[in-house]
């Protein structure tokens, strides 16, 4: 694929970057040449800025092992062995690793990001499609997913964590700020979110579901510790904890908020050790009465 002059130009860069394309290109060139010679020169922002003005190619990138400062690719990105890049690590369609992916600023993909061993970026993580890693991941700011998220491990992000479909995480998933998920949140171990968390379905937690501001929930929270947030807690069925449910000071408890009220004993249940404070809507039915 050609870049011309023109081209460039209809898409209105920063005056130093486009100086320097006349400079090295003037009569145009070759998209991904010209996106090597702007990461080799240190431009990486301009290359990044190229690959999102003109879009992912079919090009395929084939390589045993990556180490490098960085690397900013139009097309799909497959190592089989590990990848160890400094200032980011960019494709314009997948990224695939046989291996495990540090990364000491950001990771972004068009499409799927597949990772066999551990995936973990000092910056944002943002993937077009899906996200699926063997071990864990770490991302030090923002972690975007355009698809569904599977972890085998932990899943941390130190900024907010947005899922647009489901999540399932095998241990602990943590989000530093507001924790968001299209479809069903499942985790083996902890549910943290130091803000909002919301599920357009359910979560189901094998540890504690705990909230630093609302918690909500399209159906319902099972969780095999706390259920507690710091502001209120709504969910449209049920909820269960092995322990204790309890909204932040002032604020409500409500389950059932998606089902008819002649509903409530069945679709409905609040179950923990002991009657939630302020539960305002949903049917208590004590500890027992359905499995963890």
């Amino acid at each position: 694929m050609e870049i011309s002059r023109d081209f460039v130009k209809a898409k209105q860069p920063c005056a130093e970057g486009f100086r320097w394309f006349l400079r090295h290109y003037r009569d145009g060139g070759d998209y991904q040449e010209l996106l090597d010679a702007l990461v080799a020169d240190g431009r990486v922002d301009d290359a990044c800025w190229l690959l999102s003005q003109f879009g992912p190619t079919n090009g395929r990138l084939v390589l045993d092992g990556l180490a490098a400062e960085a690397v900013v690719f139009a097309g799909t990105i497959e190592v089989r062995g590990n990848i160890d890049v400094g200032r980011a690590l960019r494709a314009g369609r997948g990224l695939l690793a046989g291996g495990s992916v540090r990364v000491e600023g950001a990771v972004v993909a068009g499409d799927d990001i597949r990772v066999v061993g551990q995936l973990r970026c000092d910056g944002p993580l943002h993937a077009g499609g899906d996200i699926k890693t063997g071990w864990g991941v770490e991302a030090g700011d923002d972690l975007r997913c355009e698809g569904s998220l599977r972890v085998a491990w932990d899943l941390r992000a130190a900024g907010k964590l947005a899922a647009a479909r489901g999540v399932r995480v095998g241990g602990d998933l943590e989000a530093g700020q507001t924790l968001t998920c299209g479809k069903s949140l499942q985790a083996g171990g902890e549910v943290i979110g130091a803000e909002d968390i919301r599920a357009g379905q359910g979560i189901q937690a094998g540890g504690s579901v705990r909230g630093g501001a609302h918690l909500e929930a399209g159906w319902g929270i099972r969780a095999g510790g706390d259920i507690v947030a710091g502001g209120a807690i709504r969910v449209g069925e049920s909820l269960a904890a092995r322990r204790l449910i309890r909204a932040g000071a002032g604020y409500g408890v409500y389950a059932g908020l998606g089902v008819h009220v002649d509903d409530w004993a069945n679709s409905a249940q609040v179950m923990a050790v002991r009657r939630p404070e302020r539960l305002m809507s949903g049917c208590w039915a004590g500890p027992g009465g359905a499995s963890y």
